[in-house]
């Protein structure tokens, strides 16, 4: 009998993150780095040179970051991750991401957070919209105007 498939891996071929979606020469990494706006964070360094293709990503994890390769490649497998996730709202170009040695102490979540954050620091990745789940508090448009109750939503006036 075969082994099932863990929850996390999905075979949909558009939640993959293909070849074309990644820096992959050593000329399109100097191009980056030499060109690119550069933005930075405790963990990570982002390289960006915008540019009129969809977003490629490319990645730096040397072995000062962690000596360990099970280390550098959960680092790296995040970031791909979080750039799989933000693709389709990324502006187009090429992106670096340099992770720096804090990286390999952090965890996915801080890791996904600093890679989000640099992300909208740079202008790649536009701000959460203002708009949230919650509705608008009313504003009594007079002092005699009654305030609805929170807890019935009935009209209470003060006494």
């Amino acid at each position: 009998m075969a082994a099932a498939m863990p929850a996390a891996m999905t075979t949909d071929p558009r939640a993959r993150f293909p070849r074309s979606a990644r820096v992959r020469s050593r000329v399109d990494y100097t191009r980056v780095f030499e060109g690119g706006r550069r933005s930075g964070d405790p963990l990570l360094g982002l390289h960006w040179l915008p540019g009129p293709g969809a977003a490629r990503l490319g990645q730096a994890v040397s072995r000062k970051v962690d000596q360990r390769a099970v280390g550098r490649n959960r680092i790296k497998r995040i970031l791909r991750e979080t750039v799989r996730r933000l693709r389709p709202h990324l502006a187009g170009g090429d992106y670096v991401v340099v992770a720096r040695p804090a990286a390999a102490r952090a965890s996915h979540a801080q890791i996904a957070d600093a890679l989000t954050r640099l992300l909208r620091k740079a202008g790649a990745l536009p701000a959460p919209g203002a708009d949230g789940t919650m509705p608008a508090a009313p504003v009594p448009t007079s002092p005699s105007d009654p305030m609805p109750d929170a807890s019935t939503g009935r009209a209470c006036v003060p006494e």
